[in-house]
C-alpha cells in the first residue's frame, strides 16, 4: 500500500516499476592510512581499527571535487546501463559537500555529461541522502513523469574535517557512487522505502555554514567544519537500523529471511555488529567496505553497492536493503528487487553505443569551453563599447564610481 513517507509494494498502481539498471563508483587514488593520520593527530592504527574498523580512506586532490568524482561515477553507471546522456530525464546529487552553494553540483554534472534534456538538483540529507534521492527518482518514474533518472552520491568530506578533532577526522573519506534507474513494466526494482527525520537531534551532527546563526558557533562549532557527538550518534544509528529495516520490509510484504544482502551506510563496524545482534541476523548479511574507504557519507551506499555487485554478492531476483542514517538527524531504508530488464538488441550494439557516448562527452566539454570563451569575449566588448543612451550613461557612471 502507498506510504506517506515512501513507496509501498503496490505504490501508485500504474504498473510502472523503477529498476536499477546501471551502477558506477569513483574514488581518489590518494590513500590516507591510519599510520598517516597518527602523524597528524594523537591516535594509533590499533585505536582506530578497534573502534571503527577503518584501515584507510581516500583523499581528493586539489583537482578533484564532489562534482568531478560524481561525474566519473555517473559516466560509469551510464556505461553499465548503456544509456545515453540525452535519455536521462532527471539528475539528483545527494551531497553534504557541494561544489557551490549554487549552482547545484547536479547542474554541473548535467552540463559535463551533455544530458541536455535532464532536470538537475542537489539533495541534502547527509549520510541518508542517497536513499532519499533514489526514492524521489523512483517515485517520479512510477508516477509516469519521467522514464530515466541518474542518482549520484558524491562527497569530499575531508575538506570539512577539523583535523584537530580525533573523534571525526579519523572517520571520513572522499568518493562517489551513482545508479541509473529506468522505468519498466516488469515487476521489481524499488519496492518500498521509509524516510524519517528527527530535527531535535540536529545539533548532534552538523557543519555550520554561511547561513548559521550565532548560537550555533557559540557552542564551540567551527564554521565549515564538522561537529559530531559520537556517543549519541552511535546510539541513534543502532536504534534506527533495527527499527527501519523491518518497516521497509513490511511495506514490501517481505521478511528478514527474504533478504540476500543489506547495503548499509558505512559509518562504523561496531554499529553494524550491534544492529545485526538486535535484528538477530548474521553480521555477514551486512555489506561492509569501511576498512578501505571510511565513511564517505552520501557516497557510501552506492560505493558499497558497486563492490557488492562486482564481487557477485548480488544476483538477479535477489531482495536487497539499503539503510542510511546521519545528520538531520535523518534515516532512510529501502527494499530493492535486483534485476536489469535490459533489451537484448541494445546489448548487441553496445560497443558502437559506447563510442557514441564518448563523443557526447567530448562535445559537451567543448560546448562548455566555447560558451565560456564566448561570454568572456562579449563581456570584453561590452566594456570597450561607447556607452549610449540614458542607461548607458548610468552604467558608465557606476563603472567610474562604484557603490561602496
Amino acid at each position: 500500500m502507498p506510504n506517506r513517507n515512501g513507496l509501498g509494494a503496490e505504490s501508485a498502481g500504474t504498473g510502472i516499476y523503477a529498476h536499477i539498471i546501471g551502477w558506477g563508483m569513483a574514488v581518489p587514488d590518494t590513500i590516507l592510512s591510519n599510520e598517516d593520520l597518527a602523524a597528524i593527530v594523537e591516535t594509533t592504527d590499533e585505536w582506530i581499527q578497534s573502534r571503527t574498523g577503518i584501515k584507510e580512506r581516500r583523499i581528493a586532490t586539489e583537482k578533484e571535487s564532489s562534482a568531478t568524482l560524481g561525474l566519473k561515477a555517473a559516466q560509469r553507471a551510464l556505461e553499465v546501463a548503456d544509456v545515453f546522456p540525452a535519455e536521462v530525464d532527471l539528475i539528483v546529487v545527494a551531497t553534504s559537500t557541494p561544489e557551490n552553494i549554487f549552482p547545484s553540483t547536479a547542474s554541473l554534472i548535467q552540463a559535463w555529461l551533455g544530458a541536455n534534456h535532464a532536470g538537475a538538483f542537489d539533495l541534502s540529507a547527509a549520510c541518508s541522502g542517497f536513499v532519499y534521492a533514489v526514492n524521489m527518482a523512483a517515485q517520479s518514474i512510477r508516477a509516469g513523469s519521467i522514464r530515466t533518472a541518474l542518482v549520484i552520491g558524491s562527497e569530499t568530506m575531508t575538506r570539512v574535517m577539523d583535523w584537530q578533532d580525533r573523534g571525526t577526522c579519523i572517520l571520513f573519506g572522499d568518493g562517489a557512487g551513482a545508479v541509473v534507474l529506468r522505468a519498466s513494466p516488469i515487476e521489481g526494482g524499488v519496492l518500498s522505502a521509509v524516510l524519517r527525520s528527527d530535527g531535535y537531534g540536529g545539533d548532534l551532527l552538523s557543519i555550520p555554514t554561511v547561513g548559521s546563526y550565532d548560537s550555533v558557533l557559540a557552542n564551540g562549532h567551527k564554521m565549515g567544519k564538522m561537529y559530531m557527538n559520537g556517543n549519541e550518534v552511535f546510539k541513534f544509528a543502532t536504534r534506527v537500523i533495527t527499527e527501519s529495516i523491518p518497516q521497509a520490509l513490511a511495506l514490501a510484504n517481505l521478511k528478514m529471511s527474504d533478504v540476500k544482502l543489506v547495503v548499509p551506510h558505512q559509518a562504523n563496524t561496531r554499529i553494524l555488529k550491534s544492529a545485526a545482534r538486535s535484528l538477530k541476523i548474521d553480521e555477514n548479511l551486512f555489506m561492509s567496505n569501511i576498512e578501505r574507504y571510511g565513511n564517505t557519507s552520501a557516497a557510501s551506499i552506492p560505493i558499497a553497492l558497486c563492490e557488492a555487485v562486482e564481487s557477485g554478492k548480488i544476483k538477479a531476483d535477489d531482495h536487497i536493503v539499503f539503510i542510511g542514517f546521519g545528520g538531520g538527524l535523518s534515516w532512510a531504508s529501502m527494499v530493492v528487487k535486483w534485476g536489469n530488464p535490459m533489451h537484448e538488441e541494445r546489448r548487441q550494439a553496445f560497443l558502437n553505443r559506447r563510442r557514441r557516448r564518448q563523443f557526447v562527452y567530448i562535445f559537451a566539454d567543448w560546448r562548455r569551453r566555447l560558451t565560456r570563451v564566448s561570454r568572456q569575449i562579449e563581456d570584453t566588448l561590452n566594456r570597450i563599447r561607447p556607452k549610449q543612451g540614458r542607461m548607458g550613461r548610468l552604467r558608465q557612471k557606476l563603472d567610474q564610481n562604484p557603490l561602496d
